[in-house]
């Protein structure tokens, strides 16, 4: 991923947001989400990553951005551990079902394994029936944590999976 990659990710990870989220959130805050607001935020998140994550993206035979991941350490609060953390995985909408989502989690997983983390984590929400079976297909599990989270006053839990790297 480049600094110019980050308009495109926030309208993917926006409309992301927008489709994956529906009825499990309210849908004012979906409505309220604003792609140039995020890629701002983006471009701040980007340009001071800390060491050891990595911002990846897909491409289109046009060389259009669709999909992108983010990884990096796990993130315990402040406390970064020795297991890699997989903090966000979109898709183009319009992309979903061709693959673009499991070579980009896939790479993220190579990546970290790589660099020598035994384990992948990651969160998602309890309810999002679609990304928990897509991380199940790839060898996720989950492992018994959940997280409250809370969408104006809406409580919309997540839960943890693990994936092995290594044997």
């Amino acid at each position: 991923m480049t600094l110019a990659d980050c308009d495109r990710v926030s309208l993917i990870r926006v409309r992301g947001w927008q489709t994956a989220y529906r009825g499990l959130m309210p849908q004012s805050h979906l409505d309220a989400m604003d792609p140039a607001a995020d890629a701002g935020r983006r471009r701040t998140l980007f340009a001071r990553a800390p060491e050891g994550t990595a911002n990846l993206v897909a491409e289109d035979e046009a060389g259009e951005v669709v999909g992108w991941a983010c990884h990096g350490p796990y993130r315990d609060g402040e406390l970064r551990t020795a297991d890699a953390e997989l903090y966000a995985l979109y898709v183009d909408a319009e992309r979903f079902g061709a693959g673009v989502g499991r070579a980009l989690l896939e790479e993220s997983a190579r990546r970290c394994e790589s660099a020598g983390h035994a384990r992948m984590l990651l969160w998602v929400l309890k309810g999002n029936a679609r990304a928990r079976r897509f991380y199940e297909r790839a060898g996720f599990r989950p492992d018994g944590a959940e997280e409250p989270f809370e969408v104006e006053g809406v409580a919309v839990p997540e839960v943890r999976y693990v994936r092995a790297l290594r044997d």
